[in-house]
């Protein structure tokens, strides 16, 4: 029997051109399965069933009448709830904003709209893209469905935790400095952090302007660059959007690893900073699974990460004190504790270490262009620690600054976060691959080939138990 929950973006769509499926079938099983499952995970904020069952009901008229508008018709996706849709709130999980309605679609939900793709819901985040997750807000933090007692990462929590569970197909997520690649890790899905320019940031709330990206969280590699496709594009309302002609993301699809050049940044996670030995072994045994697909593994070398680190704080901490001066003034008890010391930071940041540090980072940037002319892709680790328990705040700092994710936000190019196994407690392990700017196209070849390989996608928190966590919640609960 067909299980629904897991079923990809390519074989949904797939299924509804012979007709074995229907949207309003598909639509209405995963409402199903959120209504059981949501209450005790967290992923979604809000849902409207009758908007839901609606959209897939013309989704379906129309592919009976021969309108078919491609692989995204008909197709189930979330949004993390910073991304604007019209009438519905956009609350930033923040009590600041919980009266929020957006007036208009932002771009990306609009590609959305017209390519077919079923709006589901809103998912949870850490409060602005900046706060852990929190008790002191309006609405509970996401669970980490491989094990309700963890931490899903962030900020992208909900989209990461909605996929992980069965719940969606495809969602959105941010990345200002690892927010779709640190749940993607999480929760064993696929999360793409591309060029920045690439994905329109009109009608998204705003974290900091020269780091923030838009990106697609699935479950395969060819979701992803499915999903990808219809994002990407110039957009004249957004400033720093780049007007280029996107390619087919799907186009290197197939073609095999022989003879592509693959460095290894190693150094980040032995020399400075140590990574869990299981994370360490798991990266070691991907490479390896790369050699054998017929790429040239080697190693690469980049400035510390303690310096890549510490740009990346200042510039973020001095972008987003601006965004948030006026509530931070005005409302500040109406923050978390977490986001509100985050932000506050920035406070104490001065011009001339802002401007500093953005010298800074435009020398990193041509180191990793000139590392960039020996290799085809690059690989690290993502999260250099296992989730920890989500109730353990001074662990979800602590593990969350040792990562290796803010390079590829400062050099603005494109990197993805695949699964590459799991640990002895059954909790997914992932790495990142990185590429040139608007070298997508090499980065899903890249994870297709490797996904191919391994088939870590395949495994999902349902065969863990998931519902018998849930009933197990609930019990301990009522």
């Amino acid at each position: 029997m067909m299980d629904l929950s897991y079923l990809s973006i390519a074989d949904a769509g797939r299924l509804f051109r012979t007709k074995e499926l229907s949207p309003s079938e598909l639509a209405g099983h995963l409402l199903e399965r959120i209504n059981r499952i949501n209450p005790q995970c967290h992923a979604f904020l809000q849902i409207d069933e009758d908007a839901v069952l609606a959209q897939a009901a013309i989704a379906e008229a129309e592919m009976s009448a021969g309108n078919w508008r491609g692989p995204l018709h008909g197709i189930p996706y979330a949004l993390k709830d910073l991304i604007d849709v019209a009438g519905i709130p956009t609350t930033c999980h923040s009590k600041i904003l919980s009266g929020n309605k957006a007036d208009h679609d932002a771009t990306v939900v609009s590609r959305l709209r017209d390519a077919g793709a079923i709006l589901i819901g809103k998912t949870s985040l850490h409060e602005f893209a900046i706060g852990g997750p929190s008790r002191d807000l309006p609405w509970p933090p996401a669970l980490n469905p491989w094990n309700l007692d963890l931490h899903p990462g962030g900020s992208s929590s909900g989209s990461g935790a909605a996929l992980a569970a069965g719940l969606v197909p495809a969602a959105l997520g941010t990345d200002t400095g690892g927010s779709i690649r640190n749940p993607a890790t999480c929760c064993g899905v696929v999360g793409m952090k591309p060029t920045y320019g690439l994905v329109s940031r009109h009608g998204v709330f705003p974290l900091s302007f020269s780091l923030d990206h838009v990106g697609p969280m699935t479950r395969t590699v060819k979701d992803n660059a499915l999903l990808l496709q219809v994002l990407a594009g110039f957009d004249s309302n957004d400033p720093t959007s780049m007007n280029r002609r996107v390619h087919d993301l799907s186009s290197q699809l197939g073609l095999g690893l022989k003879g592509l050049r693959i460095g290894v940044l190693e150094h980040f996670f032995t020399e400075d900073s140590v990574a869990d030995s299981q994370l360490v072994g798991a990266l070691q045994r991907a490479t390896d699974v790369l050699a054998g697909l017929g790429a040239n593994i080697a190693p690469a070398r980049l400035a510390p990460l303690s310096t890549w680190v510490a740009c990346g704080r200042v510039i973020q901490q001095a972008e987003q004190y601006v965004v948030h001066e006026k509530w931070l003034q005005l409302r500040p008890e109406d923050y978390c504790e977490s986001s509100r010391s985050k932000l506050l930071a920035g406070a104490f940041i001065s011009s001339r270490d802002y401007l500093k540090m953005s010298q800074i980072r435009r020398l990193l940037r041509n180191e990793f262009d000139v590392l960039m002319k020996q290799f085809d892709a690059v690989v690290t680790l993502s999260s250099f620690h296992l989730p920890c328990r989500i109730d353990r705040q001074d662990e979800i700092v602590r593990t969350y600054e040792q990562q290796a994710r803010m390079p590829f936000n400062l050099t603005g190019t494109p990197v993805i976060a695949v699964p590459i196994g799991f640990s002895e407690d059954g909790l997914p392990l992932g790495m990142q691959i990185a590429a040139k700017a608007f070298d997508e196209a090499m980065l899903y070849r890249i994870a297709d080939a490797y996904g191919r390989a391994t088939e870590w996608t395949s495994r999902h928190p349902l065969e863990s138990s998931l519902d018998l966590q849930c009933a197990t919640n609930t019990m301990s609960t009522s």
